[in-house]
């Protein structure tokens, strides 16, 4: 039986697809840095919609996932990712 390769799971709504469909959220293990999309160390995946995100930044799931503490630059740039007419509700 053939193993899926690259799946992952967003933090918020659990969803499992290709780790290509899913935004990527690093926490650098030499520098400890946040960063988006590049870099070796823990990473948490989020689905590129607006309800994920929302939830995420409310319910603090990508500290929890990455084990620190997360800046409102990196929400604000997954946010800016969102397409055109999707932005973040309330």
């Amino acid at each position: 039986m053939r193993r899926a390769t690259n799946v992952r799971c967003c933090v918020v709504c659990r969803r499992a697809g290709p780790k290509t469909s899913f935004w990527r959220v690093v926490r650098d293990h030499g520098s400890g840095l946040v960063q988006l999309d590049e870099g070796m160390g823990r990473s948490a995946y989020l689905c590129p919609t607006a309800d994920c995100l929302k939830l995420a930044r409310k319910k603090r799931r990508l500290g929890r996932s990455l084990r620190c503490a997360m800046d409102d630059g990196i929400y604000d740039l997954l946010e800016a990712r969102l397409e055109p007419g999707q932005s973040a509700p309330d």
